[in-house]
């Protein structure tokens, strides 16, 4: 089973995530940010479903529309290994950092 590691930084997107549902919608945080670690999890199987970005790395798209997101991560094989390097929502227009 492929191991995952996340960046330090995907816990200020949760963060950010947290504090926007927080105004919107806040009975609804815990389980939105619980579907991200759901869909993470997939990637323990199959490190290989995300789609191609530049610089080798993958975009995992996790739900849609309102409640979509997308985690930008780099699989390692030689170390068998995902690393998470960061999580937006959907309607975001980038990753606040590129790996």
């Amino acid at each position: 089973m492929t191991r995952i590691e996340l960046a330090p930084e995907v816990l200020d997107d949760f963060d950010r995530f947290f504090d926007y549902i927080e105004q919107h919608d806040p009975s609804s945080a815990p389980q939105r940010i619980g579907a991200i670690v759901d869909a993470i999890q997939i990637l323990s199987h199959s490190p290989h479903i995300g789609r191609p970005v530049a610089g080798g790395m993958r975009e995992l798209v996790i739900g849609q529309g309102a409640h979509g997101y997308v985690a930008l991560y780099h699989y390692v094989a030689a170390l068998d290994t995902v690393f998470v390097l960061a999580v937006r929502s959907q309607r975001e227009d980038g990753f606040k950092r590129e790996g």
